[in-house]
């Protein structure tokens, strides 16, 4: 599962944090730095994905 969510944060930085995280304040700085830049929201979506893990329910 963390292959899809990392090819999805490729492509869509804020989909791969939601499916990561959901609505929580990670998902919105990562729209803000998306809006901002695409790379800066791209680099935060992995490190979101690579640094917490599994997904928590």
């Amino acid at each position: 599962m963390d292959i899809l969510r990392i090819l999805v944060a490729i492509f869509i930085p804020p989909l791969g944090v939601f499916m990561q995280v959901g609505l929580g304040g990670a998902f919105w700085l990562n729209v803000l730095l998306t809006i901002l830049g695409y790379i800066p929201g791209i680099v935060h979506a992995l490190y979101i994905i690579l640094s917490r893990g599994p997904a928590r329910a």
